[in-house]
């Protein structure tokens, strides 16, 4: 029995009156009931009662300085453990500040409690200051959402907002909680358990349907696994190896992807799509089974090119949200549940496939056409840089980005070996989202090394979290990848429009050095290998936060790449070669 009910019930016991809470209260109990140990919020008018009570609880609270570094944060803490990540803004723009996160987070099926305030009862709807529809709003990006009219309904709603956000396909719920709601008083019970009617996810597979995968694996010749970010959030990264290595299978891993198999695995392909590989990207096209594991096979990885994409396959899809079978590709043998449980059901009397000769063509592939680059001696590229965090690490570092070339760069340079170490923005592709990612994933894991690598326009739009990071002493380590430019915008521009480089140039940027200081974090700057391979190991070793401003290239360009409205076969592989 928790703590609180036990209170509540001790109460009862000795013949007192049933011990009445505040709306605010009653939630504070309830976030503790879920063992919460961090909330990311922002106050305002609309939450006052919340914080007041924060304020007397003991309840960690860490107060971002932007409502989207708060999302944001909460967002790298639920991606590093796996947990539901909580985030409280007030009405009005606090919560509409949310909406970037909250989309972020449902593209990437990230667990999320977001609690906003909202004007009393009896002034909704008569536009009174800093009201706002956020349910509305935010509808087609949460999972699901509530607005609470009755104090008495807090607990269970709290329970079935942690319950669907965990559950099922992951997602970000929104809880909205009108002011008078927060201030009504009542008596606090909180739900042991839960059941939804018209909520119950499929986790386990239907058993012919693995026969039917059994057969097209014993009749395979070549063969290819798909795997998501599906696999990382059921945590299926063990029976995905078994699966691969039993059936003798290659694995090409996507963006979201990254960690759920091992970067140096033998049959590790590397990932597929628009910045991909030449062996992934060929293995999709010529492979007669491909078996998609908790992967949407989106445009990234297709390139909207279905007419070329792996026309000469079987398609399996396995995945646990049954609205993703078939949206996309047409599926010859669905599989919905839980990635790790119908991998674990499908090792059981799991054929090997016939694809010796297939294996090792990918593996001459591989061999063959690796990621390269230029390298050069009086400059820094910013692949050398990727590498070297990678090499100086071990690998043993928790890795988050933004969006652009450095994104590209880090899942091409940085082979990932665990789940849960690389934390990005894939579906929307929000900069602004590495830095403060890298503030919560350092909270979830505070003995791990968390780097948030970042474009310097990336950085300059979450960097007031350096606030937070200094004043908590969080030692985040920040590489910015400044190319002085928007680079990724650029390279289309250089690549598709002639070089007609429009609104790209980021002169007027501030002295990232002194900015950071300026908030109380040490900071270097490298403008070539030495002086970054220095000032990286004093980052390093430096207890605290750090930043370290690495001077690129800016003409360097991500390689190789599928032109959008190409097909898969029609990689630009670059000029360049180490």
């Amino acid at each position: 029995m928790s703590q609180s009910m036990a209170t509540v019930e001790q109460g009862a016991e000795k013949g007192k009156e049933p011990v009445d809470f505040s709306g605010s209260e009653i939630l504070l109990r309830c976030l503790i009931e879920e063992e919460v140990e961090v909330v990311f919020g922002y106050p305002g008018g609309a939450v006052l009662p919340i914080y007041d009570s924060l304020y007397q609880g003991k309840l960690k609270h860490l107060l971002a300085r932007h409502e989207q570094g708060a999302i944001h944060a909460a967002d790298g803490y639920a991606r590093a453990t796996g947990k539901a990540g909580v985030v409280i803004a007030t009405s009005g723009p606090g919560a509409t500040n949310l909406v970037t996160g909250i989309a972020n987070a449902q593209m990437d099926s990230i667990p999320l409690v977001c609690i906003t305030g909202n004007v009393a009862q009896n002034l909704i709807g008569t536009d009174a200051f800093q009201e706002a529809d956020i349910i509305g709003i935010t509808m087609p990006i949460t999972k699901h959402s509530y607005q609470v009219t009755d104090v008495r309904d807090l607990p269970r709603v709290v329970k079935e907002a942690f319950h669907i956000a965990t559950t099922g396909r992951p997602g970000p719920v929104l809880i909205d909680i009108p002011k008078d709601v927060s201030n009504a008083r009542a008596s606090f019970s909180y739900p042991d358990s839960i059941s939804i009617r018209g909520y119950q996810p499929k986790t386990n597979p239907h058993p012919l349907q693995v026969q039917r995968l059994h057969q097209a694996v014993a009749e395979a010749s070549k063969p290819v696994i798909l795997a998501g970010g599906g696999v990382v959030t059921s945590g299926a990264e063990e029976e995905l190896i078994a699966f691969a290595e039993k059936a003798n299978i290659p694995v090409t891993t996507t963006l979201m992807g990254l960690g759920g198999f091992p970067g140096q695995h033998p049959l590790w392909l590397g990932m597929p799509g628009m910045h991909g590989t030449y062996a992934a990207n060929h293995a999709l096209l010529e492979t007669d089974l491909l078996i998609g594991v908790g992967a949407r096979f989106d445009d990234r990885v297709t390139m909207g090119r279905l007419d070329k994409f792996a026309t000469g396959a079987k398609i399996v899809h396995i995945d646990i949200d049954p609205a993703e079978i078939g949206k996309n590709v047409d599926t010859y043998i669905p599989l919905v549940g839980d990635v790790k449980k119908v991998l674990a059901a499908a090792l059981s009397e799991l054929p090997r496939s016939r694809s010796e000769a297939w294996v090792r063509q990918v593996g001459e592939w591989m061999r063959e056409k690796p990621y390269t680059f230029r390298d050069a001696e009086d400059t820094l590229k910013p692949q050398w840089v990727i590498r070297h965090l990678h090499e100086t690490t071990g690998g043993e570092a928790i890795v988050t980005t933004d969006v652009g070339q450095h994104q590209m760069w880090v899942a091409q340079y940085f082979p990932f070996a665990r789940p849960r170490s690389f934390i990005t923005s894939g579906g929307l592709g929000t900069m602004g989202f590495g830095f403060p990612a890298a503030l919560g994933a350092q909270l979830a894991r505070p003995d791990e090394t968390v780097i948030s690598v970042t474009g310097d326009g990336g950085f300059q739009m979450t960097n007031q979290e350096l606030a937070v990071i200094a004043l908590a002493n969080i030692p985040v380590k920040i590489a910015i990848i400044n190319n002085h430019c928007l680079g990724m915008v650029r390279q289309w521009q250089e690549v598709f429009y002639k070089k007609r480089y429009s609104e790209v140039d980021l002169s007027g940027t501030p002295d990232f050095v002194r900015l950071s200081e300026a908030f109380g974090v040490k900071a270097w700057r490298a403008k070539d290998k030495r002086e970054a391979a220095q000032v990286w190991q004093e980052a390093l070793a430096h207890p605290g936060p750090a930043v370290i401003d690495f001077w690129v290239t800016p003409e360097e360009n991500v390689y190789p790449m599928v032109p959008s409205g190409a097909s898969l076969d029609q990689m630009i592989m670059g000029d360049e070669a180490e």
